[in-house]
């Protein structure tokens, strides 16, 4: 109740004040009004403000100062944002392209930045290179799409650049847990070829010591012919491990600490057996993994095809298909989980 005639006395008040406008401002008030009135009555029960409307407001802010008071539609902040956003339509709508060169290609920039990236290229190396594919461009224009460089004035070299350029002479080894049925933990060491991806040689125990690990190595590197091998910051591979290894001919290289893309094979093996052969399988006991382990490894160099070099580590021979009338026919490697497919004469 109290709330009622508070509102009515607020009205009256308002009403009582009307009577003081002059007949512009009273005029422009009915006007005021009757728009929003009209909104309310044509866009019932939730009214949409047309381009029309919001032009209608735009223009009374910027003739009448009283225009606020009068506004319940909508808040007078929105008129504003109207405003704004008319004023940057118009400075887009008279603002035309000067003269000036065309723009190059945007796949003529992404080869600039591309030539800069892969081979530490500036303007004129890129500007003779492009020249050699038919493409003309400036110095200039070749500069401004440069990829900032440091201070050398030339990029560094990638570590996977460099791990590339030396597979061939690079192993790597590590060591990782699998846990058995009855929740006990064994280690699994292996190290393997960078180049051809094959694993050299691999051991299971459920203590492994260094001792234990430098006689995996006289095993592994018995006729060595890799210069360089890559290994983390695991506990195992104490400097009582190290030293060893370069009496057998090779550079020991310890990875940085938590970057184990530096050794990347050797973990992306890890990670394959894994998906195909460990989540697979629950391991009884130690005989029993080296068992499962050595059936995959077999089957991993021998016949798996690795996509990073189209090939199975020891080589596939291609085989071609004898007649019309062959079919292909699986052959189950590793217990089933994997098979390989050759051709055969149909019966």
């Amino acid at each position: 109740m109290d709330g009622a005639l508070a509102t009515l006395i607020v009205s009256a008040l308002r009403s009582a004040l009307a009577l003081f406008r002059s007949r512009e401002d009273q005029a422009l008030v009915e006007l005021a009004l009757r728009q929003q009135l009209a909104c309310y009555v044509h866009r019932h029960p939730r009214p949409r403000l047309s381009p029309l409307d919001r032009a209608f407001w735009v223009a009374l802010s910027r003739c009448w100062p009283r225009w606020r008071s009068v506004l319940v539609l909508v808040r007078p902040e929105t008129v504003i944002r109207w405003h704004r956003r008319a004023f940057r339509g118009y400075w887009r709508w008279i603002s035309k392209p000067g003269p000036g060169l065309p723009r190059i290609p945007d796949g003529t920039r992404a080869l600039i930045v591309r030539m800069a990236t892969e081979n530490g290229w500036r303007a004129r190396e890129i500007q003779a290179e492009l020249s050699k594919l038919g493409i003309c461009v400036g110095l200039t224009t070749i500069s401004r799409y440069l990829p900032k460089v440091g201070p050398r004035n030339a990029p560094p070299q990638r570590w996977v650049t460099f791990l590339g350029n030396h597979r061939d002479l690079i192993t790597g080894m590590d060591l990782f847990v699998v846990p058995t049925v009855r929740f006990e933990l064994l280690y699994v060491w292996f190290v393997l070829d960078h180049g051809r991806r094959r694993v050299l040689h691999f051991n299971v125990t459920a203590h492994p010591t260094a001792n234990w690990v430098i006689q995996q190595l006289r095993e592994a590197f018995s006729d060595p012919t890799h210069r360089y091998l890559l290994f983390d910051d695991h506990s195992i591979f104490s400097p009582y491990v190290v030293r060893p290894i370069r009496t057998f001919g090779i550079h020991p290289r310890r990875t940085a600490l938590q970057s184990p893309w530096q050794n990347g094979t050797a973990e992306r093996f890890v990670g394959s057996v894994r998906r195909e052969l460990l989540d697979h399988v629950v391991v009884l006991g130690e005989g029993h993994l080296r068992r499962l382990l050595r059936e995959y490894i077999e089957y991993y160099n021998a016949e798996r095809v690795h996509t990073s070099i189209g090939d199975a580590p020891e080589g596939r021979v291609v085989q071609d298909r004898p007649s019309d009338r062959a079919k292909v026919l699986g052959s189950p490697r590793v217990g089933g989980l994997h098979h390989r497919y050759t051709w055969a004469e149909a019966a």
